[in-house]
């Protein structure tokens, strides 16, 4: 009798324990992840006037497929973002968002401005 019970005992914990391990809480969801149109505007130098590039931020990390892009967003929405060798920086609210950006053309400085906005 006291054999049978500690092994429905130790069956039960098992049982448990292994519900518990599937159903571990999920990572809360970074507050800007998701898909993101952003479009550069120059305002001087001799770089594309405006151009529109769309973005993925995931675990507060920014990507786009075949771009050199690397950068962070925090989760105040301070951005701080290099593609290839232009940097950019400015501030994300809920879902839009705007900044500067500094970069070049052929060894010829470019600057401007860029906004963003969640798809």
């Amino acid at each position: 009798m006291r054999f049978d019970r500690m092994r429905v005992f130790l069956s039960v914990s098992l049982l448990a324990g292994a519900t518990l391990a599937t159903t571990a809480p999920a990572f809360a969801q970074h507050p800007y992840d998701g898909l993101w149109n952003v479009t550069i505007f120059t305002q001087s130098g001799s770089c594309d006037r405006t151009a529109s590039y769309p973005l993925t931020v995931t675990e507060g990390r920014v990507s786009a497929p075949g771009a050199d892009v690397s950068g962070k967003i925090a989760t105040s929405g301070v951005v701080r973002v290099a593609i290839g060798p232009a940097f950019a920086n400015g501030q994300l609210t809920g879902n839009a968002g705007s900044g500067k950006w500094n970069g070049a053309s052929n060894g010829v400085p470019c600057s401007g401005r860029w906004e963003a906005s969640r798809q």
